[in-house]
């Protein structure tokens, strides 16, 4: 979720305060991430011829916004045959029907979203019909072919040295062309090393200046989303520079709910970035814990296993701080989890005082509310009945 006022709704000084919206660019990293060379190339060459025609058409073109390019990507990976992007590989081809699609979706004024049903993506508001038909509905092969040489290629052989770029000023046949785009292409292969070693020297000094002044669960979430974003193992280097500035910490100036929270996101359990007064209730602190609890009963024992025990722990301790949890339901629940991690931890005596406060425990009625969950439970032997046996024991 993210807050974002609908646009017909932004007079209103409540609502525009208040609504959100669905989110779903995780699952269009993965999708786009899932897309054949083929693919990825149109995707691009469709946001660029975009992006300058808006640049030169003033606003009347922002309908066709990127957004609306990759929800047409999308629906096409989804609907076109294998046979419609490896046929002949003609990328202007390609470009040229889908283009045409978007038209026919401007001048309708309907573009359906890739994951809600029935969801337009176009307001009545955009006056896109004569753009559609004008520009995009009168696009063809020979045209945009034209147009990807004057303007594509030519902005790319400017990037490149003088004896490569000053090839443009000569192409007046297709060989000339040829030899020119092979000469763009060399010179960057020759350059992307060069540049992805600047990038990531770049990186590692933002990272390590970020990760000890500026950490926070907002700034966590937003540095592995980016980082993930210019290269496949950057994330892993800020999860351990993270990890080395929380041990810094920790000992200073304690496991605050913020670390904790940090931590969490660290070991992949997102923690919500706004909070409210109630995100601290005992039951929103338990629910974090069991739910790194049953990460740790599915993986193998590892450093990471062992840094998520140790947190579920600090949320069931969270949870018995709160002062909604007098509830003996929460009491003795709290208090079973960290009776099964200390267990499972080697730290039996522990784990018996902990059993020991819930017998203890006067007033069992209110627990029919929350009760152990017999997976999180651990296999003392190989007969599955001493497992089941004490859940509903518990129960």
């Amino acid at each position: 979720m993210v807050s974002k006022t609908h646009p017909l709704c932004r007079q209103d000084e409540w609502t525009s305060e208040h609504q959100f919206r669905l989110l779903f660019s995780r699952a269009e990293f993965v999708l786009i991430n899932s897309w054949m060379p083929v693919q990825q190339i149109v995707y691009h060459m469709l946001r660029f011829f975009m992006k300058t025609e808006v640049a030169n058409s003033g606003d009347s073109l922002k309908a066709a916004s990127n957004y609306n390019i990759k929800t047409l990507m999308m629906w096409a990976c989804e609907l076109k045959s294998s046979s419609f992007w490896t046929r002949d590989l003609n990328l202007v081809r390609i470009c040229v029907e889908l283009l045409h699609t978007l038209s026919v979706w401007l001048n309708d004024v309907e573009c359906p979203h890739y994951f809600i049903k029935n969801c337009n993506l176009l307001q009545n508001s955009f006056s896109v019909e004569m753009i559609a038909g004008q520009l995009l509905g009168s696009v063809d092969e020979a045209w945009l072919s034209m147009w990807f040489v004057n303007i594509y290629i030519q902005k790319c052989s400017m990037l490149c040295p003088n004896n490569v770029s000053s090839l443009f000023c000569d192409v007046i046949t297709n060989m000339k062309l040829q030899n020119l785009v092979s000469d763009v292409v060399g010179w960057r292969l020759n350059t992307v090393l060069e540049d992805m070693w600047s990038v990531l020297q770049a990186a590692e000094v933002y990272i390590q200046h970020g990760a000890s002044n500026f950490l926070t669960i907002q700034s966590c979430v937003c540095w592995m989303i980016e980082a993930e974003k210019t290269y496949t193992h950057l994330p892993t280097y800020f999860s351990a520079v993270t990890f080395l500035y929380l041990a810094y910490k920790i000992p200073q100036i304690g496991f605050t709910d913020e670390l904790m929270d940090v931590l969490a996101a660290i070991a992949g359990q997102l923690i919500s970035t706004h909070c409210h007064p109630s995100e601290r209730s005992s039951e929103l602190s338990l629910s974090k814990a069991t739910k790194l609890m049953k990460v740790v009963a599915n993986s193998s024992c590892s450093t990471m296993q062992l840094i998520e025990i140790e947190l579920s722990k600090a949320y069931l301790y969270r949870a018995l701080r709160c002062n909604d949890s007098d509830s003996n339901s929460i009491y003795c629940l709290a208090n079973a989890y960290l009776a099964v991690l200390y267990y499972t931890t080697g730290e039996y005596q522990m784990a018996i005082d902990h059993c020991t406060l819930v017998m203890r425990s006067q007033d069992h009625s209110q627990c029919s509310s929350h009760v152990v969950q017999g997976e999180l439970l651990p296999k003392i032997d190989d007969d599955i009945d001493n497992v089941l046996g004490l859940s509903v024991f518990y129960q």
